[in-house]
């Protein structure tokens, strides 16, 4: 709603939160870093008379400095970052504190220590994860339970299921945030092109939305929309289907600011495929089918390197 996804529409945004919530959505998920900081005050306005509805997520340690992306998980940035995210939210506890990106230059002792203290403050009640390694995640959870991970997963994006942060994840009890579960809009099968896409928008630079490589990708997509059609479902739906079908401990969040895509994606959460359909997507869509990395290769570097933290 913020950035990213081409130009933004406060007004449809805020009918959209609106919606969500008398639709019963009621965990949402926001980050410091979008806009930057414009989110947060999307959201905030929103809760203000209905706080009490949403169990909110939001995230520290990706900051813009002059104009660059940097990560930092320094602990006095990690409650100057806390403050300021509730103050921007207008609420006096973060349901859910994730941590990013992992700032390589810091122990993830120390960071996470910080937020423990946050929890102990009153001022955060759970911690979670994004992009971080098995180790990491393990380091963390022994300082502080870890509540949540949060990772790209999708038909298109399997990598947690490969990499050992699934596993680590279920042995230790921690919940698993899918983001981009509709793989930024390409599962949906409204995206025929690059072209269709504003300038602003930042997919103009993904791999997997370059020419040959989207071409590639609309065709798993195809035979996709093709089971969700039997199934009487849009392609999304079937998509978000799938993910919500890999356990209980599971909860995407897919990410729209247009009312009629909300209505569709909410319809998703009741669906169930079948054993049948679980068994044709593995035989379309295994590990590693997307043409075209999830990032590109900068953004990936920036996420390898976070994951191996001094020690």
């Amino acid at each position: 709603m913020s950035m990213v996804y081409g130009t933004r529409d406060d007004t449809e945004s805020t009918a959209t939160l609106n919606l969500a919530l008398d639709l019963g959505v009621t965990f949402w998920d926001t980050a410091d870093v979008y806009g930057p900081h414009h989110n947060e005050e999307l959201i905030g306005k929103v809760l203000q008379s209905r706080r009490d509805e949403v169990t909110l997520a939001t995230k520290f340690a990706n900051h813009m400095v002059d104009g660059k992306m940097t990560i930092t998980g320094d602990p006095a940035y990690v409650k100057q970052a806390c403050d300021d995210s509730l103050m921007r939210l207008g609420i006096d506890t973060i349901d859910v504190y994730y941590y990013h990106r992992v700032d390589k230059d810091v122990p993830i002792e120390e960071t996470w220590g910080a937020m423990a203290e946050l929890v102990t403050a009153g001022k955060v009640r759970f911690l979670g994860i994004s992009e971080a390694a098995p180790e990491i995640i393990r380091r963390a959870h022994a300082v502080h339970p870890m509540t949540a991970g949060q990772y790209e997963w999708s038909l298109f994006t399997r990598d947690i299921e490969e990499d050992g942060v699934l596993a680590t994840c279920r042995e230790l009890g921690i919940g698993i945030v899918p983001y981009s579960p509709l793989g930024r809009g390409l599962l949906t099968g409204t995206i025929q092109s690059q072209d269709e896409l504003v300038e602003k928008d930042w997919r103009r630079t993904n791999p997997r939305f370059q020419d040959e490589e989207i071409q590639k990708n609309l065709q798993l997509v195809a035979q996709l929309s093709e089971l969700a059609a039997a199934r009487g479902i849009t392609t999304a739906q079937f998509a978000l289907a799938w993910v919500q079908s890999q356990g209980i401990d599971v909860v995407p969040i897919p990410g729209t600011k247009r009312r009629k895509y909300l209505t569709e994606n909410v319809a998703a959460a009741t669906i169930q495929l079948n054993p049948g359909e679980l068994a044709a997507v593995d035989a379309i869509a295994p590990y590693g089918a997307a043409a075209g990395g999830r990032y590109a290769a900068a953004a990936l570097k920036t996420i390898a390197d976070s994951t191996k933290d001094k020690s």
